[in-house]
């Protein structure tokens, strides 16, 4: 027995079979007839589109055909915006800034929650602190409160109010301004005269013999420059020099007709008589009267100089001797 008959049996009722809905047939536009009434002020969605608009038409076959071009195509068309997504490593770096920066902000927020309640109410004090009755934590946060404000509004105010960068300001014990490069440039020509006036000490320490020597050596190297290198006997300025030259043990300094009269290094005349040798070399000036006012210290060296000479000289012959 089906369900039909038994709600019929049991109750006189029974479904009816359900009624097919009748399928809409596509009318094509060429198949319409009758008459159509438009009403061309309405406006709205329900307003359907003339086949002949000039705006619509292209711009729904262009969509059209790029539609079908999407649909055919196997790759892959579509493009990304913006940046490219970050790799491993820029992932982990990021994670751990966005870590470490919660880490802060965490870290903060729990000190601000410990950090004892403050009352500004009360009178301030130049300190920072407030006066009255306060625990040692409220005084301590008081105190980094202010010194907190200080260096923001250290940082605000730069570098200009600060004085950060800027030149230093000298003052004497009067107050004035001293002027640093001045006073450097004095204390550098200061400076200058005084190692000039030591070399000039240094100079006239020297005798007249050896700042002549000194200019004659410079002399010397000057004309050596224009000197070849190799001098023969036909030198004309050799043969002039070694003539000049006075010696004690030559033999035919006697058959010189015409000599000249010596003078010293500084060109005064030399003293034309005998004299006590000394160490040094030195001749009397041609003014001596031939008084030795010496102590008798040179005459000493020369005799203990030449009694050491002496007994080498015979320890050597008895050595040979024997």
């Amino acid at each position: 027995m089906s369900l039909a008959d038994y709600l019929a049996k049991n109750y006189l009722t029974a479904d009816s079979k359900p009624e097919k809905k009748p399928k809409k047939r596509k009318r094509k536009d060429g198949a319409q007839s009758g008459l159509i009434i438009a009403d061309d002020d309405a406006l709205g969605w329900g307003a359907k589109a003339t086949a002949g608009d000039e705006d619509d038409g292209p711009l729904n076959s262009m969509f059209d055909a790029h539609s079908a071009e999407f649909r055919k195509t196997k790759k892959n068309n579509w493009q990304t915006v913006g940046s490219a997504a970050p790799s491993s490593a820029d992932q982990a770096a990021a994670d751990a800034i966005i870590a470490s920066a919660a880490a802060e902000n965490q870290s903060r927020m729990i000190e601000d929650e410990e950090a004892p309640a403050l009352d500004d109410t009360g009178a301030q004090m130049e300190s920072g602190a407030h006066a009255g009755l306060q625990t040692a934590d409220q005084v301590t946060a008081q105190l980094k409160r202010k010194q907190e404000a200080e260096r923001q509004r250290f940082l605000a105010e730069g570098m200009e109010r600060s004085g950060r960068g800027t030149e230093t300001i000298y003052r004497d014990a009067s107050g004035r301004i001293i002027n640093v490069a001045m006073r450097r440039a004095e204390a550098r020509k200061k400076a200058e005269e005084e190692a000039a006036k030591a070399a000039a000490q240094l100079e006239a320490q020297k005798g007249d013999v050896q700042r002549a020597e000194r200019e004659k050596r410079k002399e010397a190297l000057k004309e050596a420059k224009f000197m070849p290198v190799a001098r023969y006997a036909d030198d004309v300025e050799l043969n002039e020099e070694m003539k000049e030259k006075e010696r004690w043990n030559d033999p035919a300094a006697q058959f010189l007709t015409k000599t000249k009269k010596g003078k010293s290094v500084i060109g005064k005349p030399l003293y034309a008589g005998a004299f006590m040798p000394n160490r040094y070399g030195i001749r009397p000036g041609h003014r001596w009267d031939g008084v030795d006012r010496g102590n008798g210290f040179e005459k000493e060296y020369f005799a203990a100089r030449n009694r050491r000479r002496d007994l080498k000289e015979l320890d050597y012959a008895w050595q040979m001797d024997e």
